[in-house]
C-alpha cells in the first residue's frame, strides 16, 4: 500500500468537541484501495474531496486492502497514515480482507486469528478514531483486546455504532471443502474460526442491543449502524431468491433478525451501512414490499475500483433525518 505522507505541523491533538446540533454532515467509504486495480494513484484525489468538504467526520467501512494480496504488518500501519491524512476524525471498520481472509494462500496463509489480533492491538489500541482532528469513541473491551474494535459514539442527536462484521460469510466456515480450498488452514484452525465466529457473532448482538438502549434512552433521533459485510439482502428483489437464506450468508441471519427486532422497536430512523459489494445503493430492504420496516433505510458504498465516496447529512426536524447523497471523485 502506498505510503501516505503526514505534511509538517499536522498534528493528531486537537479533538472533536461534542455537538448537539440538529443538522451535520459526514461521510462514509471503503473497501480500496485495491492495489490490483491500480487505485493507489486514485486515493490522493479521494482524499482531497473528503477534506475539501464541510463533513464533521467520516467512516470507513472496511477492506483496507484488496483480498488477492498478503495481509503483512505493514497493510495497517500504512492505512493508519491514510487515515491520518484526513483532516477531520475517521472511524474505521474492519472488512474481511484484513483478517478473515489472511489464511488464503494468495494472502499468505497466515492464521486468521492470529491477524485479528494483530488488527485489534494496532488498529484499536487506542480509544479515539484517527484523523489530525480526532474524536473519543466508545469500545466495546478494553483498547487493543478482544471485540475492542466494536465502537460507539454520539454525535448531535444520532448514535453510530461499529462492529465487525466482515464478508466471507463472517468467518463461518460451512464444511470441509470451505475449510480447505485455496487456503492453508487445517481442520483445527477451521475449527478455531467457528468458535471464533460464534461468540463475536453474541458479542456483536449484546452491542447491538445496548447500543439501541442507548439511543432509546437519550431519546435519539436516528441510529447508524456500520459493518463492511453485505449480509445477505435480496439483491435481485425477486419472490422466489432470498439471498440471506443461501450458502454464504448463513452467519449474518441471527445478528439480522436482531436488528429487525431493535429497528421495529425504535421510535427514530435507522441507516444501515455496509460495503463488501463495491455498488453503491440505497433501498429499504426489511421485510419485503408487502410489509415494509418504513424507519429502515440500507446504504451500501462505493468499492474499489468505484473510488468515490458518499455523504449523509443529518437534519433530526426532518421526518427521514437522513439524506444521502453520492460524491463522485474526478480522477486523474
Amino acid at each position: 500500500m502506498k505510503k501516505y505522507a503526514l505534511c509538517a505541523g499536522l498534528m493528531l491533538a486537537s479533538t472533536l468537541p461534542p455537538v448537539f446540533a440538529d443538522s451535520f454532515s459526514f461521510g462514509l467509504w471503503g473497501d480500496m484501495p485495491y492495489a490490483k486495480n491500480g487505485d493507489m494513484p486514485k486515493m490522493q484525489a479521494v482524499i482531497n474531496s473528503i477534506n475539501h468538504s464541510d463533513i464533521r467526520f467520516s467512516i470507513y467501512d472496511g477492506d483496507i486492502k484488496d483480498g488477492s494480496s498478503e495481509c503483512t504488518d505493514g497493510v495497517y500501519t500504512d492505512a493508519i497514515t491514510m487515515f491520518n491524512t484526513l483532516k477531520k476524525p475517521a472511524v474505521y471498520v474492519p472488512g474481511d480482507n484484513e483478517w478473515t481472509d489472511c489464511h488464503r494462500t494468495n494472502n499468505g496463509g497466515y492464521n486468521n486469528l492470529e491477524r485479528l489480533s494483530h488488527l485489534r492491538k494496532v488498529m484499536f489500541g487506542k480509544s479515539e478514531s484517527f484523523g489530525q482532528q480526532t474524536m473519543p469513541l466508545v469500545h466495546q473491551a478494553p483498547a487493543g483486546e478482544k471485540f475492542s474494535e466494536n465502537v460507539r459514539f454520539e454525535f448531535g442527536k444520532i448514535v453510530f455504532v461499529g462492529l465487525n462484521i466482515p464478508g466471507s460469510n463472517n468467518n463461518m466456515v460451512t464444511d470441509n471443502k470451505d475449510c480447505t480450498k485455496k487456503s492453508a488452514r487445517d481442520q483445527a484452525q477451521c475449527d478455531a474460526d467457528n468458535a471464533e465466529y460464534l461468540e463475536r457473532d453474541a458479542a456483536n448482538i449484546d452491542w447491538l442491543k445496548s447500543s439501541f438502549d442507548q439511543a432509546k434512552a437519550r431519546h435519539a433521533k436516528g441510529l447508524v449502524l456500520v459493518f463492511q459485510a453485505d449480509p445477505g439482502f435480496d439483491l435481485p428483489e425477486t419472490e422466489e431468491v432470498d439471498e440471506s437464506k443461501l450458502p454464504g450468508y448463513q452467519a449474518y441471519r441471527k445478528f439480522m433478525e436482531a436488528v429487525a427486532t431493535e429497528t421495529a422497536g425504535f421510535k427514530g430512523q435507522v441507516l444501515l451501512v455496509h460495503g463488501d459489494t463495491h455498488f453503491f445503493k440505497v433501498d429499504k430492504p426489511l421485510y419485503n414490499p408487502l410489509k415494509m420496516l418504513n424507519n429502515f433505510t440500507r446504504l451500501q458504498t462505493f468499492g474499489s475500483p468505484s473510488n468515490h465516496w458518499v455523504r449523509v447529512t443529518v437534519d433530526t426536524k426532518r421526518p427521514e433525518v437522513f439524506t444521502i447523497r453520492p460524491v463522485m471523485v474526478e480522477q486523474p
